[in-house]
């Protein structure tokens, strides 16, 4: 049985281990360190799809849903995802810092007990609702993360290319035309399942009837990010805004994003 902290320690060994052969091919374009990081990413995100379907089926009761549960399933995605760009785009280096950050995450959760879940008092009416409501947070956040990093890409691609500065790293980088597309994306994926997860937040709400918990600063401020990315779709779809200052604009949601993740301990429910 899976019980003891050793099995998430080789997780994370693997898992750096993963992102030394990708930061060497990062640095000079080494393909056999390529194929071998990749290899050992597919054997991490095993070890962490078993890992996770252990926690979770370990409590089938929605009740034991953890914070733990929740950042390890987003760092999941992560790695999934980096898998899919790395198999059908190919782009190096959002795969090195997708991981960077999923890798991050993994080993941020060792300041949280691995151990058995806990309680995370969840609303004895909406219990339904809950699930649903995390499950797609997870999936927005792990979407319009990404997306935030092609901003970051394309911002520094765009002063490097204004000041003629043709490093090896920018060769590298795709056009600036096809990150602001794939920014886009998700941000049309990610923004949509923001909103409904909110909506399932807010019905969960007005199901127990706390509606003070409308007011809470975790609601104001997912909402505020969530005007801000309706903002840069609108701008997008009728005044055809691409390039530097949707970018910017996109960093900006995301950090509004961060910051309401930052407001969980002032938050009266989360």
């Amino acid at each position: 049985m899976i019980t003891s902290n050793w099995f998430y320690d080789a997780m994370l060994y693997v898992y750096a281990l993963s992102l030394l052969f990708y930061f060497s091919d990062f640095v000079d374009a080494n393909r056999s360190a390529k194929r071998i990081g990749a290899g050992l990413l597919v054997f991490v995100w095993a070890l962490q799809s078993g890992y996770l379907v252990y926690r979770l089926m370990s409590h089938l009761d929605v009740a034991y849903i953890s914070g733990f549960e929740y950042w390890f399933a987003f760092s999941w995605l992560l790695v999934t995802t980096s898998l899919v760009i790395s198999r059908f785009f190919r782009i190096e280096y959002i795969v090195f810092i997708v991981n960077l950050i999923g890798f991050a995450v993994l080993t941020a959760l060792l300041l949280v007990n691995p151990g058995p879940a806990q309680s995370a008092q969840p609303y004895e009416a909406a219990r339904d609702l809950l699930v649903v409501h995390v499950s797609l947070m997870t999936c927005s956040f792990a979407s319009l993360t990404i997306s935030a990093i092609f901003a970051g890409m394309y911002m520094f691609l765009h002063r490097k290319l204004k000041k003629k500065r043709w490093t090896n790293p920018v060769r590298r980088l795709p056009s600036l035309e096809l990150i602001d597309l794939y920014s886009f994306r998700l941000i049309a994926a990610g923004a949509p399942l923001l909103a409904m997860s909110l909506s399932v937040a807010i019905v969960s709400i007005v199901v127990e009837g706390r509606w003070g918990y409308l007011y809470d600063w975790k609601v104001v401020f997912s909402l505020v990010a969530l005007v801000l990315y309706v903002i840069y779709l609108l701008r997008r779809k009728l005044q055809g805004q691409v390039g530097f200052e949707a970018a910017r604009l996109n960093l900006l949601s995301f950090g509004v994003l961060i910051l309401n993740v930052l407001l969980n301990p002032i938050s009266n429910f989360h």
